[in-house]
């Protein structure tokens, strides 16, 4: 999707995740589909938008677009998108030879006129909680990391006070302990304010993201803070398309194959300083 407004893309991040720019992933009925799908078309006015849904055919998909130049066509019963000529987008005169102005805009931003290319800025992030269920468990600890420009500018770790007694296994995963939730854990309302003072709107970057996405959610409902929008990045369906010959995408399997330090496991802060070292060791290695 391009040019999604806010308020559309609110309503989107209510049913679906934003695993990057415009781009919304989840498991929804087809009523909800449906009508997801009229409120894009009814508030999208500048843009575009894609929609690709499983059926039950023997394709297993379908394919919906608004404002859109690519049509789907069907193709003796497979369902295909058919791409423009560039005659069908602008006029054949408009045509000329050479580089277009975003062929000449990248070059000039990779330092051929001196120019920097536009520093990145994205956040790390990382929680410990109490089980594997938003509806019936609760943050333990928030950890976040912001890389400018490939580098660590700034942390942030609070942990969060439970009103239980800390299950006996997450003890013995994270190592936190009731006396250290006693005397530096703050409440969950507070923390989480500060969490998003911290992310503001900047991109996010995990390892199976969209768990620590359905917990902030949970708590951003409970407190009525704004939904959080900002585009996400799951290195997990990267490292499994790239790493092959490992037992299990564990995140600290990961971090053994390449040889990573593991200053303290199943700890946010600790573990975003290790999601971080990962994304570059899978750009490092395959471009990206």
């Amino acid at each position: 999707m391009t040019n999604c407004p806010p308020r559309l893309r609110g309503d989107l991040s209510k049913w679906l995740c934003e695993i990057n720019a415009g781009v919304y992933v989840g498991h929804i009925s087809s009523r909800v589909r449906d009508a997801l799908w009229e409120r894009v078309c009814a508030n999208l006015k500048n843009g575009s938008a894609t929609l690709v849904y499983t059926t039950n055919g023997e394709q297993k998909m379908d394919f919906r677009v608004h404002n859109s130049t690519w049509t789907p066509v069907d193709f003796d019963g497979i369902k295909l998108m058919r791409r423009p000529l560039p005659q069908a987008i602008q006029p054949a005169d408009s045509l000329k030879p050479g580089f277009s102005k975003a062929a000449k805009q990248q070059f000039l931003g990779r330092g051929g006129s001196g120019r920097t290319k536009q520093q990145e800025c994205y956040i790390v992030l990382d929680l410990e909680t109490t089980g594997l269920d938003p509806a019936r468990d609760s943050i333990l600890e928030f950890g976040a990391l912001k890389i400018q420009d490939g580098v660590p500018t700034a942390s942030f770790s609070r942990l969060v006070r439970y009103a239980g007694k800390i299950p006996e296994p997450i003890v013995k995963l994270t190592g936190i302990t009731e006396e250290q939730m006693a005397e530096q854990g703050a409440e969950l309302e507070t923390a989480l304010d500060a969490f998003l003072r911290f992310i503001g709107q900047e991109k996010l970057v995990g390892y199976n993201i969209a768990f620590d996405m359905e917990f902030l959610r949970a708590a951003c409902e409970k407190y009525a803070r704004p939904w959080i929008t900002n585009p996400c990045m799951d290195l997990l369906p990267l490292a499994r398309r790239k790493v092959y010959g490992i037992t299990n995408y564990k995140l600290q399997t990961l971090a053994t194959h390449f040889g990573l330090e593991q200053k303290e496991s199943h700890r946010a802060l600790a573990d975003c300083e290790l999601i971080y070292a990962l994304r570059n060791k899978l750009k490092e290695n395959h471009g990206r």
